[in-house]
């Protein structure tokens, strides 16, 4: 791996970071498209690789929620007790089920375009319904239960849920700056897990499913400070624009993949 590669994947760490980390998101789910095209990054060590730079980057945000106070909370608790399971299940379909790079591009499609639109529909046309930024959302069972089903997609998927778990949770009526830190937290903690999941596999199984340590190491470094600076700058930001720009660069990547998948 060339040293411009890692200056390369260190840039793009850092910025997708500054823009995802205030809306709870670790932008390893942007991160991904760009190991594929960008960076050629084999299937399934693509997977490992995204965990391996939530791994680096997370602490950055979390540093910075820590000092605010906002990582306490049984939120946090929930999520975590759910995901470490889901990611741990979801590594192992994907290295032992769904190892093909043209299957794996589908997923990313059918998780990112669906999701990208929702998020501009949400933002664009909020439910009369949804509840007050004050109440507590969704029972602890049931966070629980959604943070499971999340963690096994964010272990298939290598984004480790919490891009997934942050705007059901914001959909639901939870305030942003209530499930972002929760989401990082256990974005991190699930990516520690999975990242050795995948580490364990690689020892039996073939192919290239260990991590590419250089560049997982370079994005997260990158996205260890755009972490940080996007954790800083979230009450001085809009939420509705970051929550538009987040819809938007979802749906439009879940689109481009679609197309190639068909094509």
């Amino acid at each position: 791996m060339e040293w411009g590669t890692g200056l390369a994947g260190l840039a793009a760490g850092l910025l997708i970071a500054v823009v995802t980390a205030p809306v709870g998101v670790s932008g390893a789910v942007f991160l991904l498209p760009v190991q594929l095209s960008l960076f050629a990054v084999p299937s399934p060590a693509v997977t490992p690789t995204n965990l391996l730079y939530n791994v680096v980057a997370g602490p950055g945000a979390l540093l910075r929620y820590h000092r605010t106070g906002a990582l306490h909370g049984p939120l946090v608790r929930r999520l975590v007790l759910g995901t470490l399971p889901g990611v741990v299940i979801g590594a192992v379909i994907r290295v032992l089920a769904i190892p093909g790079p043209v299957v794996f591009k589908a997923l990313v499609a059918v998780f990112l375009l669906p999701l990208g639109l929702w998020l501009i529909a949400r933002t664009l046309l909020p439910s009369r319904r949804a509840k007050p930024s004050g109440e507590d959302g969704p029972s602890d069972r049931a966070a629980t239960g959604l943070a499971l089903g999340v963690g096994i997609i964010g272990g298939i998927y290598g984004i480790g849920g919490g891009s997934l778990l942050g705007p059901i949770l914001v959909g639901r009526g939870m305030p942003v700056a209530a499930v972002a830190p929760a989401a990082l937290a256990s974005t991190f903690a699930t990516s520690v897990v999975g990242a050795g999941t995948y580490a364990l596999l690689s020892l039996s199984g073939s192919g290239s499913i260990a991590p590419h340590w250089f560049l997982g190491l370079a994005c997260g470094l990158g996205g260890l400070i755009g972490g940080y600076l996007g954790a800083r700058l979230q009450p001085h930001l809009p939420e509705r624009a970051l929550r538009l720009l987040l819809g938007t660069l979802a749906a439009g990547v879940g689109f481009l993949y679609a197309v190639e998948t068909v094509s």
